[in-house]
């Protein structure tokens, strides 16, 4: 198997369908994964620019994570109090950290929206969000199109060893899911408990109206 078998209609559909699948494969909470894929495997050989690869990627991506933080900044009318106050001390600690916080989830492959939705709910500044996140999402799209592109050859014996590509959407399947309950948990801990200890800054309300548009 070679990147061509994960999609294999990635050279017919072109920059529209990557567009497409980055888009909506970033607005579904948790499951970036098969946009990376598609970006990839587009990325192999000289047929697409890799620059528009990259900024068709992170432009799109970029927009679908500004609709969760959106969502996620005005979901606090539907959150419990109860909720509302478990969640708080962890608010403050990503916020305190908000760009480079949402820098950093977008320029690596961890699952962004673990930060991005205490972000929207801490009501950070979306300007600033969107370009920490556009910044993030240019970086990781860079590098993976560069490493596709240049070291696409080393890869494929990698590949190669993977006879049926059902494994991988299944791995993504799994993954997804496991990051759902991961955010169904975050939501129900005590996060006064969790960083009462190592941050106990977090508990302070005395710094929220102030830092309410940082």
């Amino acid at each position: 198997m070679d990147f061509t078998d994960l999609f294999p209609f990635a050279p017919v559909v072109g920059y529209p369908f990557l567009s497409l699948v980055s888009f909506f494969g970033s607005l579904i909470p948790f499951v970036p994964i098969p946009s990376f894929i598609l970006l990839a495997t587009m990325a192999v050989g000289d047929q697409y620019n890799i620059h528009i690869l990259a900024l068709l990627a992170a432009i799109t991506a970029t927009a679908a994570k500004q609709i969760i933080f959106y969502i996620s900044y005005t979901g606090r009318r539907i959150i419990t109090k109860t909720t509302k106050k478990r969640m708080m001390p962890f608010q403050r600690l990503v916020k305190r950290y908000g760009a480079s916080a949402a820098f950093i989830a977008a320029a690596t492959p961890i699952p962004d929206d673990l930060v991005y939705i205490p972000l929207g709910l801490a009501k950070y500044n979306p300007k600033k969000f969107f370009v920490a996140t556009l910044t993030g999402k240019i970086v990781l799209s860079y590098i993976i199109v560069i490493i596709s592109h240049f070291f696409g050859d080393a890869v494929e014996p990698l590949l190669e060893q993977v006879e049926d590509p059902t494994a991988i959407y299944a791995g993504v399947i799994v993954f997804g899911v496991a990051l759902t309950v991961i955010i169904i948990l975050m939501f129900r801990l005590d996060w006064a408990q969790v960083l009462g200890r190592f941050a106990p800054w977090t508990l302070d309300d005395d710094d929220d109206e102030n830092n309410s548009n940082s």
